[in-house]
C-alpha cells in the first residue's frame, strides 16, 4: 500500500471526494461555494491512486475553524484511521462527529466498524437523534383556543424564554452546556450563532401566550438545505398540558403557509415528550443521527 493523505485541490475533484455514497454528497459543492466547507477540510487517503478513505468538515458560512465533522467513509479502516488523524491534529478543538443513519443503522456491521475506528481516535457517542419529516397535506392540528401567537417582542425577550426552558431540558446537547456555562449564556450563544444567523423571515417567529403569560416558543426556519422546526419549547411550570401540539402545530402551519415543501426536525431519543409530540404532528422518523465527541 502506498497511501496518500492530503485535502482535496478544490471543486475540481468534488467527483474524486464523493465517491463513496452519502446523503451528504449531494451538498458538498453547494456548500464549497457558499463557504460552509473550503478544499482544506475536505481530505482523502488514495492507495496508488484509488480513494479508500475521506473525511469531510463543516462550519456555518464564514467560520474560521470547522464546527462539526460530518463526513467520513472509509473501504480500509487502517486508512481511514490514519485519514481521521491527519485531518484533526491541525485543529485546535476537535469538532463534533455527526451522521446520518437509516432507522435501522444497528443492521448494517459497516456503521459498526465506522464507529469503532473513531472510537480509537478517542471519540464517544454522545447521543442519538431521531430525524424527522413533515410533508404538506398531512393534516395540521386545528388552533385549539387554548394558546394565542404573536411574533417575538425583541432578541431579548427571545433570549430569555430561551433561558427559561433549559431548566429541566432533556436535550443531552442543551444538559452538556449547562456544566460548562449559565443558561443566560447558553441561549445568548445559540440565538447569536444559530437562530440570528437564519436567512429566512425572522417574521415566522412565534412566541405562544396562555392567560396573557408567555408559555413557550417556536421557531420555524429555513437552514440553507431545509426548511425546520429549529427550536420548539414550552416554559418549566406549564410542561405536560399538552401545550406543545399546539406550539408545534402552530411553527408547522406557517412553514405550510409560506409554500414550504416540506419540514425538518430533529430531537434525541431520550427526550420522549418531544419525539411524541412530533409523532401525533404526522412527522415521521426518516433517519437516525450519531453525535460522538472527543472527551476534553
Amino acid at each position: 500500500m502506498t497511501l496518500h493523505l492530503r485535502p482535496i485541490t478544490g471543486p475540481d475533484e468534488i467527483d474524486l471526494f464523493n465517491h463513496f455514497p452519502y446523503v451528504l454528497n449531494k451538498e458538498v459543492a453547494g456548500d464549497l461555494t457558499a463557504g460552509r466547507r473550503h478544499p482544506g477540510w475536505l481530505w482523502v487517503a488514495l492507495d496508488d491512486g484509488e480513494l479508500v478513505a475521506r473525511v469531510g468538515l463543516w462550519s456555518r458560512p464564514g467560520g474560521a475553524a470547522p464546527q462539526v465533522l460530518d463526513i467520513f467513509d472509509f473501504t480500509d479502516a487502517r486508512a481511514g484511521e490514519a485519514l481521521l488523524r491527519e485531518a484533526l491534529d491541525p485543529l485546535a478543538t476537535k469538532p463534533e462527529y455527526t451522521r446520518f443513519l437509516s432507522p435501522d443503522w444497528r443492521k448494517d456491521p459497516g456503521n459498526q466498524e465506522r464507529f469503532a475506528v473513531l472510537e480509537r481516535t478517542g471519540a464517544k457517542i454522545f447521543v442519538e437523534r431521531l430525524r424527522l419529516h413533515w410533508e404538506p397535506g398531512t393534516p395540521i392540528a386545528e388552533p385549539s383556543g387554548r394558546l394565542t401567537f404573536r411574533q417575538p417582542r425583541d432578541a431579548e425577550e427571545l433570549i430569555g424564554l430561551m433561558t427559561r426552558v433549559l431548566t429541566g431540558t432533556l436535550d443531552a446537547h442543551g444538559r452538556d452546556e449547562l456544566t460548562r456555562m449559565t443558561a443566560e449564556q447558553s441561549a445568548r450563544e445559540q440565538y447569536r450563532d444559530e437562530l440570528e444567523r437564519y436567512s429566512s423571515p425572522h417574521e415566522w417567529w412565534r412566541v405562544a401566550e396562555h392567560d396573557g403569560e408567555a408559555a413557550g416558543f417556536v421557531i420555524p426556519a429555513h437552514n440553507g438545505y431545509n426548511p425546520i422546526i429549529a427550536y420548539l419549547a414550552v416554559v418549566p411550570e406549564l410542561r405536560g398540558k399538552g401545550l406543545i401540539d399546539d406550539i408545534l402545530a402552530e411553527g408547522t402551519r406557517i412553514l405550510a403557509a409560506a409554500g414550504m415543501p416540506r419540514a425538518r426536525a430533529a430531537t434525541d431519543v431520550g427526550n420522549v415528550p418531544m419525539a411524541r409530540a412530533f409523532d401525533r404532528a404526522g412527522y415521521v422518523v426518516f433517519e437516525r443521527q450519531i453525535d460522538m465527541v472527543w472527551p476534553g
